[in-house]
């Protein structure tokens, strides 16, 4: 039986940037499902403008999102759109039982989320709920493992406190390929000339995680917990 990995992603885009090269190097082996908490997009406008604009835009996300997930072989996903930006708006708890949904009706056996050492709130916001959602309990009992990622232009630009991982996977450059081919689907995120989010940044952040570990390329991760049977 596969191993099942579910990945708690705030927004369309994260689940690529944090761990595109886990899931090139897995597609075959492990079985893989994908919940977005939020949609990503209505952050950068004011609550008052065109909403139809605002939607049109979500919308326009989540199809370049279907087509990364696609191009990488993913085939379970499920967007749960709640305002970008705004998680702190949100009761907690309401995402707490997204999560907790997911859990029961997909049983992984592992979890890839955001760091808590994170610049952005709404990644912030997803650790804590995934920690709240997945105590150890008897309706856990086949989830073991709850890892956390980084996710370039967010994670390393909180200056306080610096995520410092405890896991690496190593990886071929086909992986490294196919994450940047699968971040290059998410039109609206691609940054110009010097900003992080390229196809030499994340090549350049693969290449530096590689350097730890005397490898040539990697991804980097902090295991937050884990339980051996």
């Amino acid at each position: 039986m596969k191993e099942k990995i579910l990945i708690v992603a705030a927004h369309p885009d994260d689940e690529v940037l944090g761990c595109g090269g886990y899931i090139s190097k897995y597609i075959k082996t492990k079985e893989f499902k994908i919940i977005f908490i939020g949609e990503g997009t209505s952050c950068r406008y004011e609550k008052s403008n065109n909403r139809q604009k605002i939607n049109k835009e979500i919308l326009q996300r989540e199809k370049q999102s279907i087509k990364a997930l696609n191009y990488l072989g993913v085939k379970k996903y499920k967007f749960y759109n709640m305002p970008c930006g705004r998680f702190d708006s949100i009761d907690i708890i309401e995402i707490n039982k997204i999560i907790e949904k997911e859990i029961k009706l997909f049983k992984p056996n592992k979890i890839l989320t955001h760091s808590s050492d994170d610049c952005n709130n709404d990644h912030r916001i997803v650790n804590r709920s995934v920690i709240m959602a997945t105590r150890p309990m008897l309706l856990n009992k086949h989830l073991k493992t709850i890892i956390s990622f980084e996710v370039i232009s967010s994670t390393e630009w909180n200056f306080e406190s610096q995520f410092s991982p405890n896991y690496f996977e190593n990886l071929t450059e086909k992986n490294v390929k196919d994450k940047i081919k699968a971040f290059y689907f998410y039109k609206s995120e691609v940054q110009k000339n010097q900003l992080p989010r390229t196809s030499d940044g994340i090549k350049t952040l693969a290449k530096y995680r590689g350097k730890i570990i005397s490898t040539k390329f990697a991804e980097a991760f902090k295991i937050i917990r884990t339980i051996e049977d």
